[in-house]
């Protein structure tokens, strides 16, 4: 991931882009999460590669897994 993935704040406000590109790693993910196929997606950005939407999922799973909600307050429980 760090080799794809970069933040600058002189490129998309800071937003983590693709590296090389100013695509953001939102972007990658939005549109795969509303039905869009990685192979479509490659063929619309012609400068990603398939190796750069896996690096998108793994910064994006790297951000979930920084929050630890503990599952009674989620519940009600506590």
């Amino acid at each position: 991931m760090d080799n794809r993935i970069t933040v600058d704040p002189k490129i998309c406000h800071g937003q983590a882009c693709i590296k090389g590109t100013r695509i953001p790693v939102h972007q990658i993910l939005r549109m795969l999460a509303n039905g869009d196929t990685i192979e479509a997606l490659l063929r619309e950005y012609p400068s990603v590669q398939l190796e750069d939407v896996l690096a998108c999922f793994d910064y994006a799973a790297s951000l979930a897994e920084e929050q630890v909600t503990p599952l009674e307050l989620l519940s009600g429980d506590a």
